[in-house]
């Protein structure tokens, strides 16, 4: 079965960005707390509801900006049942994914970070051969790339 990509709006229009169908899992256990927090954070950022809380960072692929650090902290906390939660516990668990290069901080702008998505799918899909097809890139026939595809920005 070939995994697709799910087309993110940007919050003022203009297109998307695509990412594979992997990024997106479905929540068939709301209570697992089997989710790691980078995975959490893509579920926030896919749902419209919660872009006055977390939203994708308009011109900068994969960057995101936390505009409400607190509330994310607390539906963190909900997710892992974790009542005592905060964003200073929150933003440690993000700093440990700086080393594993997952993700970094975005010198100079507050509460904003970037994804570094070939580090999320090598982990996931080791034994994917990357190639390129045209002007997006694909993992083998499986996944579609992380790259933004000109046609979902147009």
């Amino acid at each position: 079965m070939k995994a697709g990509c799910s087309i993110v709006e940007k919050p003022e229009g203009g297109g998307g960005y695509q990412f594979p169908d992997w990024a997106y899992k479905t929540e068939s256990s709301p209570g697992s707390r089997q989710i790691q927090l980078w995975h959490f954070i893509l579920e926030l950022l896919q749902k419209e509801e919660f872009r006055h809380v977390i939203a994708w960072q308009q011109g900068e692929y994969g960057e995101f900006v936390i505009k409400d650090p607190d509330e994310v902290a607390r539906l963190w906390g909900r997710r892992k049942c974790k009542p005592q939660m905060n964003y200073d516990k929150l933003s440690r668990a993000l700093r440990y994914y700086y080393n594993k290069r997952i993700l970094h901080k975005t010198k100079g702008k507050r509460f904003t970070y970037k994804f570094n998505f070939n580090k999320l799918v090598m982990p996931n899909y080791p034994f994917i051969n990357i190639r390129s097809s045209g002007s997006c890139s694909s993992f083998s026939s499986e996944l579609t790339v992380l790259t933004p595809c000109p046609a979902a920005l147009s």
